[in-house]
């Protein structure tokens, strides 16, 4: 998989080139040291990561990320920063970020997460994830995403977003797996989409979307499930009043 470094301080590029350099799998194509110079390695280069600092200079978080999804959208979009408000992490995420992960995150845990993000996973880091999670518990009950579904057909989607295929839905559901497949084609019908890929990113969006509509200082993130935050080696914690996990989020760090 092919990275472009894109932080303001040259000695955390080096670091994170250090760090990713012994990996066979992973390929780091370019660094950058502003907004500009990021976004024109993205245009040339087209990589499978973009590891970015929301404190590069130029950086605006709506405009710079929209312009990175129109230009490559296959890359994605890693924040790696000491930055940890609210604000920062939400307004991130809502523009299309798939990881946020803090600059503290053990070297490890950064090889681990660019990995995941390549593979489609969305990654946060343990404190940004409890932020989400509190926020989780204090939505209310009576707001449900995608009102047009059944209670059953959401609970397909959350399982289709936290990654599961059709066999481990059925299971966990106790469902047939024809029944479960006659779900997803309803779900498919009803959401406009076409594949899962499609789905699992309207549900990413309309979730971050509602999480913006509440405002600053309160961002809980929508209806009707929880994201799952995983440690390595340790065991989901679903967030209060959740039951699935949401689109593939997970913790890499200790």
């Amino acid at each position: 998989m092919t990275v472009v470094l894109a932080d303001a301080q040259p000695v955390v590029r080096r670091g994170l080139h250090a760090l990713l350099s012994p990996s066979a799998e992973v390929t780091v194509v370019a660094e950058a040291g502003t907004t500009r110079e990021a976004m024109r390695s993205v245009a040339s280069l087209r990589p499978d990561v973009l590891v970015l600092d929301v404190e590069l200079p130029g950086f605006q978080v709506g405009v710079t990320l929209q312009e990175i999804a129109r230009m490559s959208p296959s890359t994605a979009v890693l924040v790696f920063t000491a930055v940890e408000d609210e604000a920062s992490v939400f307004a991130a995420m809502r523009a299309g970020a798939r990881g946020y992960v803090l600059k503290s995150c053990p070297g490890d845990g950064i090889v681990r997460t660019i990995r995941g993000l390549a593979t489609g996973e969305v990654i946060l880091g343990p404190r940004v994830a409890d932020q989400i999670v509190r926020q989780l518990g204090r939505e209310p009950r009576n707001q449900q995403l995608f009102p047009e579904l059944t209670t059953r057909e959401r609970q397909v989607l959350e399982l289709i977003a936290s990654g599961m295929r059709n066999g481990a839905i059925a299971t966990r559901l106790s469902l047939s797996p024809k029944t479960v497949s006659n779900h997803i084609s309803t779900i498919f019908s009803k959401l406009n989409v076409s594949d899962r890929h499609e789905a699992i990113e309207v549900a990413r969006k309309a979730r971050l979307e509602r999480v913006g509509s509440y405002g600053p200082g309160s961002h809980p993130l929508p209806g009707g499930g929880a994201p799952s935050v995983r440690a390595h080696g340790g065991t989901p914690r679903p967030a209060a009043g959740g039951s699935a996990a949401y689109a593939g989020a997970r913790s890499t760090e200790r």
